[in-house]
């Protein structure tokens, strides 16, 4: 009898284009179910989000972590819908699931896979081959703060960056041994100049964990210097490590001056495997698009092949990943967001056709 590995899934595809991206990673998960025998997904899918909220008043249920709990992993659409405010959407289903999970790593890859997709003059491939881990649990996302004389002219708001010794300690050794692994570069980012508790106990933890791994080159780099870095010489960073808040912004940008958000994929990661990580495209709902067949899949793909190489098949992984580089070349089958003609669905199909050719 075959041997055959189960992995339980939970789909929560979203709102807006998430359902429609999500249903084409779905269908490169079938269709490797369907190649490789030794391999089964048990797929169940949960219509929670922001219309769900619009009828129940909940992004999910009370009961959401618990199920969710059962899972391997969790893949993820897109979470944004006209009439519902982003804190709402974002804290009731994203952020509540990286907190309850403790997903604190988040890893973002920014690999230019043509120099024809970035906007930067001159660009070459090997110039934007960044691998991003951002702290995903605390510092200003921590939601830890006050609104006091709320409607009055003395009105007050304040918002606190939470930054643990564990909390930083974990995720920057989290950086370090990618660094050694890959013998790369490991660039930390700070505003220790402006934040003279957080950033310069960041930077603190940072020096005092570097010492461990001699072997590592590192830099560090004000925030605001990083990214203009970012732009003007993207070459400098290969792993870099930020604390939430930089992290989430940096992201974005490296993902502009290289594919573009309709390739920037991500993992918000439990390492130790206590609980179920979550892997998602970064891009929006783009509500303005949605149900047009215009969305690029190849994010929400990439965010999946994420997904397989975390689950050990890395095999499968390298797979996909070489397939949206082949179908990105070649150019033939591509969204109008990466300047061609194809719908989201036959984008999929595409990278289907070339798994079972492959």
């Amino acid at each position: 009898m075959e041997n055959k590995k189960t992995y339980k899934i939970a789909v929560v595809a979203g709102d807006g284009i998430g359902t429609e991206v999500t249903e084409e990673s779905l269908k490169v998960l079938r269709t490797l179910e369907e190649l490789d025998k030794s391999v089964k997904f048990d797929f169940t899918e949960y219509p929670w989000g922001c219309e769900y909220y619009l009828k129940t008043g909940e992004m999910m249920p009370k009961d959401g972590i618990e199920k969710l709990g059962k899972s391997d992993a969790i893949l993820l659409g897109a979470v944004g819908y006209p009439g519902v405010p982003d804190h709402i959407s974002l804290w009731g289903l994203l952020v509540e699931i990286r907190k309850e999970f403790d997903q604190y790593i988040n890893y973002r890859p920014s690999l230019l896979i043509n120099p024809d997709l970035s906007p930067l003059k001159g660009i070459k491939k090997e110039d934007v081959q960044i691998k991003v881990i951002r702290e995903n649990s605390e510092g200003e996302y921590a939601g830890a703060g006050a609104w006091l004389y709320k409607g009055t002219p003395h009105e007050v708001v304040l918002q606190d960056g939470v930054f643990s010794r564990h909390g930083c300690e974990r995720v920057i050794r989290y950086a370090f041994e990618l660094a050694r692994k890959e013998h790369k570069k490991l660039t930390s980012i700070s505003k220790g100049n402006a934040m003279q508790y957080s950033m310069v106990f960041w930077d603190s933890v940072f020096n005092q964990i570097s010492k461990e791994y001699p072997d590592v080159e590192t830099d560090s780099l004000l925030v605001d210097a990083a990214a203009m870095t970012l732009v003007k010489n993207p070459k400098r960073f290969q792993i870099v490590v930020a604390p939430n808040l930089f992290g989430d912004i940096l992201t974005d940008l490296a993902a502009g001056v290289s594919n573009g958000m309709g390739l920037a994929a991500s993992a918000n990661l439990n390492p130790e495997r206590k609980f179920p990580s979550m892997f998602e495209p970064v891009h929006g709902s783009a509500p303005d698009i949605a149900g047009q067949g215009k969305s690029n899949p190849l994010a929400s793909i990439w965010s999946a092949a994420l997904m397989l190489e975390f689950l050990g098949e890395k095999d499968w992984a390298d797979r996909i990943v070489k397939i949206i580089y082949d179908v990105v070349n070649e150019k033939k089958v591509l969204t109008p967001d990466m300047g061609g003609t194809a719908t989201t669905s036959e984008v999929g199909d595409e990278v289907v056709r070339k798994l079972k050719e492959a």
